[in-house]
């Protein structure tokens, strides 16, 4: 988690390079802090070296005249001057081959996070505390992991201690970007004033115009003997802090003091300057009551926000807390989130196209990521029946696309002309509660309903589905009342061993049930085609679940024998294009990469968007087939498909969806996807179609309480339905019901946030139902904990 306290400024201090005076200028800021009559903590995480050596001693030595005041401190120390990965490694050879355990990136920034808890609850007054990371800033740490990454989740402001010697300025800057490139804040660069190599001149010059404060220091004197070195450089710390407080050091003090302040001024406006200017999307801004109702999110990194909490400086001062508190992000931010917040891998390719391209317009022109991304969905969601990759800007405009495609292929292939008056009363056919978004097209593909606007005129027919869920610990599919007359025992619920028996799709096709879906839709679709007034001309459906409409788990069987039946040439003399919209299911959110294989048949058109950037910026795509292709070639210019928008295939949003789908191939095959796999995998199979990363007795469990009427969950996505008599989008049940999870539980129960620290819960609701949504490599760790917490508040309600 991240650190910020008001009583007590922390920076943390990177280098450029190893030997670059790390230690010695942040001895001088210590000094300088204490003379302040500051209280001033020091921190070295991993030390390698001789003891006698040590940062942290050489602070003891030379924290001056108010030594008393000065607290350091090392948590990791190994005897080999080397980096800390080779120091632990070396620490087990020279103990006889015994293995030294390895302390994880997680035990490592734990460690940290605690002692900067601890030492903010002794220093009762205003402090300032230094966190010197080791050599330059790609170190690896003790795990081999670099340090910019691994001390990424505490997001300490940054001081950076530039190069002075030949080759600094390059190393100076090249660290500079690369800590920005992770979202570092950088409050100041300090170095050496090397008369000789004069580097600070052109750094100061080069960091003004970015907006980056330098500071240029005295140089230390020459390492001689240790008796006479500790006495000049008690002496150079003299005059380089001197007790008049005059100074460039003190400059540079007064800065990240002024940094600190504005940090925190900044961050307690902004709840008012929100209200002020800013209209949320799917907002009620008049139940928007205080200040206090406006989340402040500072910063986020893996599976959590960083949230502003002004409260906890209002705490008791022998038990402060920090200003930000980690909140899991309990929505992947609508459905967005791949790898977690802020991944390297993710920023640094945004970097590399913005770099290479920029924004470059894309008619009848390519470009390296957009190629590489359009072959290799072809690859994967596309295999086997798409041709062609369209790209647009996010889900609801490549449904827009998707929705064009589909109407012109039917017209070309019932043979009608592209002027003729009958493609104004061409209609869709979908399911009651979809959603494909919010531009006035994908919104007439829907129903009448709360997403809805006043141009709203539904162009189609769209049918109650049968639902899959948990009832009462027993996998049901219940049927709609349009169906269940068809029954023979009048039964509206179908039970079921297993969620793999549910969607074993071929296994179902000769079922009775499936009889009764083809019967129904067969007589249902030929009357709507019966209909002169309307012509139905292309089927659209969000495959397995609809996202916006509730979480709403369709029976697959329904979705297939639906495909079926609109490709019968008994019923459809011209095939209808079926379009799958896998704007939120499709790349892996529910487990598996499309729908297609599960429910045993292609669409003819499918979007994409969503996972598909990892969370970072928009993107989407429609695949399309070659015959949904042919319908817009020919030699005139007017039959094309005349869409697009200024940032068609962006270069930064494709090279970015290339590195995410690189790192979900790596998931796939991991170790955290194969033990969750396994737990939903029935006793006896080889394998499962179907599985999530919740834990399926929890599901069950949570299914059996009485306010809970259905609970359900695929891949990532869980979704809890309670029993409210107003149910529906307009309710505030689910909100009301859940609304201390956003609170953190801090009763010394396990954490699983970032740094150990007790997190609260940031999650959306859809009316009665409560959804919550991992990432596709969040830990078990944290998803038990949103485990535990939702039982303990769902099961405690209950009891009231």
């Amino acid at each position: 988690m991240s650190h910020l306290y008001k009583h007590l400024r922390i920076h943390q201090v990177f280098g450029a390079n190893t030997d670059v005076g790390k230690t010695i200028i942040t001895t001088a800021l210590i000094r300088a802090s204490a003379l302040n009559s500051n209280r001033v903590f020091y921190l070295k995480p991993v030390s390698t070296g001789a003891p006698q050596d040590a940062d942290d001693e050489h602070i003891k030595r030379h924290a001056g005249p108010q030594k008393h005041l000065v607290d350091a401190h090392c948590l990791f120390r190994y005897g080999d001057p080397v980096s800390p990965h080779l120091a632990v490694k070396m620490a087990s050879e020279t103990q006889g081959g015994l293995k030294v355990s390895v302390p994880s990136d997680e035990t490592f920034v734990g460690s940290v996070a605690e002692h900067i808890r601890k030492r903010a609850r002794v220093a009762s007054g205003p402090g300032h505390m230094y966190v010197e990371t080791a050599g330059g800033v790609h170190s690896p740490t003790l795990s081999g992991t670099t340090q910019l990454d691994t001390y990424r989740p505490l997001f300490l402001p940054t001081i950076l201690i530039g190069d002075s010697r030949l080759g600094g300025i390059s190393s100076t800057i090249s660290s500079f970007e690369s800590l920005l490139l992770r979202g570092y804040i950088i409050d100041a660069i300090l170095l050496f004033r090397d008369e000789y190599y004069r580097n600070y001149e052109y750094l100061t010059q080069y960091f003004a115009e970015r907006g980056t404060h330098v500071t240029a220091l005295d140089p230390p004197p020459p390492r001689l003997d240790y008796i006479e070195n500790v006495a000049n450089t008690e002496k150079y710390y003299s005059d380089l802090v001197p007790d008049t407080l005059k100074g460039d050091i003190f400059t540079a003090l007064e800065h990240l003091d002024q940094c600190h302040a504005r940090r925190i001024e900044e961050l307690d406006s902004m709840p008012r300057r929100t209200l002020d200017a800013i209209w949320w999307p799917f907002v009620q801004h008049g139940l928007v009551k205080t200040e206090k109702d406006v989340s402040v999110i500072d910063s986020a990194w893996s599976d959590f926000f960083s949230i502003y909490d002004a409260s906890s400086g209002k705490t008791s001062p022998s038990q402060p807390k920090s200003l930000l508190q980690p909140q899991l992000d309990g929505s992947a931010s609508w459905w967005t989130q791949a790898v977690g917040h802020a991944h390297p891998t993710l920023a640094l390719a945004a970097a590399n196209a913005a770099g290479r391209y920029g924004h470059i317009m894309f008619p009848q022109a390519t470009h390296t990521p957009a190629l590489k991304l359009a072959e290799r969905l072809l690859q994967g969601p596309g295999k086997g029946w798409a041709s062609r990759v369209f790209f647009s800007d996010n889900g609801s405009t490549g449904m827009e696309v998707a929705l064009k495609m589909a109407l012109r292929s039917f017209i070309v292939s019932s043979g009608l002309e592209l002027s003729s008056p009958e493609k104004k009363n061409l209609r869709v056919v979908g399911l009651k509660g979809s959603y494909h978004g919010d531009t006035i097209g994908a919104m007439d593909a829907c129903e009448e309903g709360v997403y809805t606007c006043e141009w709203h005129e539904a162009k189609g027919y769209w049918f109650e589905p049968p639902t899959v869920s948990i009832r009462q610990g027993r996998v049901t599919i219940s049927l709609p009342p349009a169906l269940s007359s068809l029954t023979s025992d009048q039964r509206t619920i179908e039970r079921f061993e297993t969620l793999s028996h549910v969607y074993d799709v071929e296994q179902r096709l000769e079922s009775p049930l499936a009889k009764h879906y083809r019967q129904y839709l067969n007589k249902r679709m030929r009357n709507l085609q019966a209909d002169d007034t309307r012509k139905l001309a292309a089927l659209i459906i969000e495959p397995i679940v609809m996202g916006a409409g509730g979480m709403i788990f369709v029976d697959p069987l329904f979705q297939r024998i639906m495909v079926d039946v609109v490709r019968d040439p008994a019923i459809f003399p011209t095939l209808l294009p079926v379009i799958f919209d896998e704007v939120f299911m499709g790349l892996y959110r529910l487990g598996f990469e499309s729908a297609g294989p599960l429910l045993g048949v292609n669409p003819d058109i499918s979007v994409n968007a969503k996972i598909l950037t990892g969370g970072v910026l928009p993107l989407a795509v429609t695949l399309a087939s070659d015959r949904i292709f042919s319908a817009f070639k020919s030699e005139s210019k007017v039959d094309a498909l005349l869409h697009g928008h200024s940032y068609t295939a962006h270069a930064v949003g494709c090279q970015v969806a290339n590195a995410t789908l690189d790192l979900v191939g790596r998931l796939v095959e991991s170790d955290l996807w194969v033990g969750a796999i396994s737990k939903w995998t029935p006793e006896g199979a080889l394998a499962t179609k179907v599985w999530s990363f919740w834990d399926p007795e929890f599901i069950t469990s949570i299914s059996c309480l009485d306010i809970v009427d259905e609970a359900m969950a695929l891949g990532t996505v869980l979704a809890i339905k309670f029993k409210d008599d107003d149910a529906g989008y307009a309710s505030h049940s689910a909100q009301t019901l859940l609304q201390s999870l956003r609170l953190p539980l801090d009763d010394g129960s396990t954490s699983a946030a970032p740094g150990g620290a007790p997190f609260g819960v940031h999650y959306r609701t859809l009316g009665n139902v409560a959804y919550f949504m991992s990432s596709l490599n969040t830990p078990r760790a944290t998803i038990e904990a949103l485990e535990d917490r939702l039982w303990r508040l769902v099961s405690s309600v209950q009891r009231s």
